[in-house]
């Protein structure tokens, strides 16, 4: 009889792995497919958006006029991330999974279609635009969503570790168009990149967008959600309770998040602005890059185990002041421009300084908040920091090169006193993951 116990129980652990692969899967290719759009136009913006949208006489006023455009799809993210959450609080996770995934992919493979400045004029930038307040509208729900569903899956004291395998879509969707145009770039000619070349990663995302919109239609609803929504105890007006019931944790959350949302923006996206404004060699920040994201895969689950062994705060706090000191050096080691220092310090910036602050956050945020005004809670900390941290620097970034002839100095007290705001929030906020010595919760969003 015991013998037949435990055997059942093993299968049952085996499936319930098997499940929570499937969940994650999920979620992450929304995420890749997210992230594949941030940085699909992000190197467009640096390589060809100047000239075909934006022509001018200084090349560096083209770039600043679509990175402007690119930091436009920030601010449609806080209007989403209140829809899709009260979608996720009231619908279910999965629908909102759904119907983001179609918004932000169908949208990058409009913009692989649109004609440019010399064949519509005025109309080319507008549409550009458009499409980009739209993505930016499905991301704020995209990402929140994706989260939620598998730590909502995951059990309690292995949550850190599996919900942030979803966070591996951010480093998937930075390879994908970063190894396409690195391929075309070898392949064909300036002219004919210019010409069309640049079309194609935007053209292909829809594969992306076909294979997880698949994924997410055969997973079931939230565990969790479905359970609450069974006893009727969805919040009728989710992000209005949100608000009225955390606005302490949400504004420090919002703090704590400002630092990751600055420094993948810019050590994958700024980084080449910077390099461009002083003449360095693309094709050793590209590949530096590369190898740092790479091995970021493998150092963000880790980093998500870690903290579930000693705390989401304090692996977050560590990622935190390890980039604050650390971005000075990173330029300086920049300026040099040669292969294996700028390896060493991109590995320390992505690999470890950011992986560090973005693993936690996928078990971090969402236990800080009921199930049933969870999802609008990540949403509004996602977004309203993704916002200033990454779409303010993306408005900002050129323009500081532009003024300052390519220094780096404005770009490092940004990210300082972004990271100074990040790791005072942190402190103040509570420890959540089940088990640690010190932490003030011992269920969801549920106070000792």
């Amino acid at each position: 009889m015991t013998q037949v116990s435990t055997s059942s129980q093993a299968a049952m652990s085996q499936q319930e792995r098997s499940l929570l692969k499937r969940v994650a899967g999920a979620s992450a290719i929304g995420t890749a497919a997210e992230y594949y759009d941030f940085f699909a136009y992000g190197t467009a913006a640096v390589l060809f958006f100047g000239q075909l949208f934006f022509p001018s006489s200084d090349p560096l006023v083209s770039t600043l006029a679509a990175f402007a455009t690119y930091a436009v799809g920030f601010l449609a993210r806080p209007l989403g991330g209140i829809v899709f959450g009260h979608i996720g609080d009231k619908v279910g996770r999965k629908k909102a999974l759904v119907i983001t995934i179609l918004i932000v992919g169908l949208g990058t493979f409009c913009i692989g279609l649109l004609p440019t400045y010399e064949k519509i004029g005025f109309w080319a930038p507008v549409l550009l635009i458009l499409i980009r307040v739209l993505q930016g509208f499905g991301v704020g729900g995209e990402q929140a969503g994706a989260v939620l569903m598998t730590a909502e899956y995951s059990r309690p004291e292995r949550r850190g570790f599996f919900a942030s395998w979803v966070q591996i879509g951010a480093p998937l969707g930075f390879l994908l168009p970063s190894a396409l145009f690195a391929v075309l770039n070898s392949q064909l000619s300036a002219e004919q990149m210019l010409a069309w070349g640049w079309r194609i990663p935007f053209l292909i995302s829809l594969l992306l967008v076909i294979i997880g919109l698949f994924i997410r239609l055969r997973i079931d609803e939230s565990p969790v959600f479905a359970e609450i929504r069974k006893t009727k105890a969805v919040e009728s007006r989710p992000v209005i309770e949100v608000i009225r019931r955390y606005p302490g944790i949400i504004v420090k959350g919002v703090c704590a998040k400002l630092i990751e949302a600055c420094a993948f923006a810019m050590f994958t996206v700024i980084v080449l602005a910077f390099g461009k404004a002083n003449h360095l060699s693309a094709s050793v920040l590209l590949d530096t890059m590369i190898v740092a994201v790479i091995l970021e895969i493998i150092s963000i689950p880790l980093m998500g185990k870690l903290s579930d062994k000693v705390g989401r705060r304090p692996v977050y706090m560590a990622g935190t002041l390890l980039l604050v000191i650390g971005i000075v050096p990173f330029f300086l080691v920049l300026k040099q421009d040669t292969f294996w220092m700028t390896q060493i310090a991109m590995i320390l910036a992505l690999t470890f300084g950011h992986s560090m602050c973005y693993a936690p956050q996928a078990s971090y945020f969402p236990e800080l908040f009921p199930t049933r005004i969870r999802c609008s809670g990540i949403a509004l900390i996602w977004q309203i920091g993704s916002l200033i941290g990454s779409g303010v620097l993306g408005l900002v970034a050129v323009k500081i090169l532009q003024a300052t002839g390519g220094d780096y100095h404005g770009l490092a007290i940004y990210m300082i006193v972004l990271g100074i705001i990040s790791f005072i929030g942190l402190m103040l906020m509570p420890e959540t993951a089940p088990g640690v010595r010190g932490s003030e919760y011992h269920s969801w969003g549920e106070k000792r």
